[in-house]
This record gives structure tokens, sequence and C-alpha cells, in this order.
């Protein structure tokens, strides 16, 4: 009886609703098999033996409730403690999971920023290309005019003297490329003022070219200053 009493006051956390109660009616139908099968007894009419065996009865009782209450502050202690074991867990799972989001936030920011470095990096190196490029073709186009367009020397003049045209020899004349440099550095810097003031340093054959060849333009109300032709 005392084994059942204890199954009915602590079933077991680990089993499911279902397997508690077919636990408790298990004790209860062995309970009531005891009790079928035990034969009453009468009692003596004596009032002093009453008295005994009620204070018997009543000891037997209060020494199974104390046992009931022994198992189920035994079962209390062992669930505090599974408690406590199972908050200590979540605590270091979230100790666990706010280590893991810190890290795969700051592994986030430094691949933005890998990124964004690389992009900028990619884009020096693209630029610096096209500096290398522009460079290249300047070293050729000057290599070709210097070629074809060199600047007047002294035999030219005195074959044109010898024409009977007189030229006078400018040694502050720049070269062809040197013009072109001015016309496209200026169109860079300045686009809303792209016009080059002609001066002694322009040789005038060479000016008159850049114009007849549509390389340049005069300005409208200037004609000593041209500026680089819009090519698109």
């Amino acid at each position: 009886m005392l084994q059942n009493e204890i199954i009915l006051a602590e079933p077991d956390s680990d089993e499911n609703p279902q397997e508690q109660s077919v636990n408790r009616l298990t004790a209860v139908a062995a309970e009531l098999k005891q009790w079928q099968t035990r034969r009453p007894e009468l009692l003596s009419t004596n009032p002093e033996v009453l008295l005994v065996v009620g204070a018997e009865e009543l000891q037997k009782l209060n020494s199974q409730l104390e046992l009931v209450l022994s198992c189920a502050q035994a079962k209390r202690d062992t669930l505090r403690e599974t408690l406590k074991s199972e908050q200590k867990w979540l605590e270091e799972k979230k100790e666990v999971l706010r280590a893991g989001t810190e890290h795969v936030v700051k592994q986030r920011l430094e691949n933005e920023r890998l990124s964004e470095h690389s992009v900028l990096q990619d884009t020096k190196k693209k630029i610096q290309k096209m500096k290398d490029y522009q460079n290249r073709l300047m070293e050729t186009l000057a290599d070709v005019l210097a070629e074809h367009f060199p600047l007047p020397t002294q035999e030219t003049n005195a074959d044109k003297k010898k024409k009977n045209i007189p030229q006078e020899l400018n040694e502050n004349l720049i070269s062809l490329n040197e013009v072109l440099e001015l016309l496209m550095n200026k169109t860079l810097e300045t686009p809303h003022d792209p016009y080059v003031s002609i001066d002694e340093t322009f040789w005038p054959p060479y000016t008159e070219m850049l114009l007849r060849h549509g390389i340049a333009q005069r300005h409208p109300e200037d004609c000593f200053k041209i500026r680089l032709e819009t090519f698109y």
C-alpha cells in the first residue's frame, strides 16, 4: 500500500501522461485486490483496546506519510538540481550563440570592408592602366608628329627665302605635339572655357592645318583663340 501511495504521489517526470495514468490505474487495482482478499477483523468493544489500536493505526499512517513526504522532498531536490543544471546549460548556449552572432557580424563587416577595399584597388589598377595607355598613346603621337610635322629649321627658312617668301624664324616656336597637348589639357581642365590664346609661339601653318582639317576651331568672337573640336 505504501508503494502504491508513493507511485500515486510522485509520477515519473520522464513518463508521458498516458503512461502515468496506466501506472496509477495499476496501483489502484492492486490495492483494491488486497482489500478484496482481506478478511475483516472484529475489533474489541473495549475502549482502551480501541484507543490503542487507533493510536497504532495513526502512528502507522503517520510513518507512511512521512515516508511519502521524504520521497517527495528527495524528488523535489532532484528536480531543483536538474533545473539548475538545465538553466546553466541554457546560459552556456546563450553565451555561445551571442559569441557566434558577434563573430558572424564581425566577419560580415570585415568581408564588406575587404570587398570595398578590393573594389577600390581594382579601380585604382584600372585607372593606372588607362594612364599608362594614355602615356603610350601620347608618346606614339609625339613620335609621329615629330617625324612628319617637325618645326621649321634654318634650312627650310632659307629655302623659302630663295623662293622670295619672306619668313622670319621664331626660336620660341612650340611643336605641333605641344599645341595639341595645350588644347587637350585646356579642354579637360576648364571645359567651360576650352579656348587657348594664339601667340608668337604657334607656327601659323600648323594652326591653319588644325583649323582646316576640323581638329580645332576659332573662337566666334576672338580670332586669336582656338579650341579643340568637339568629337562627340
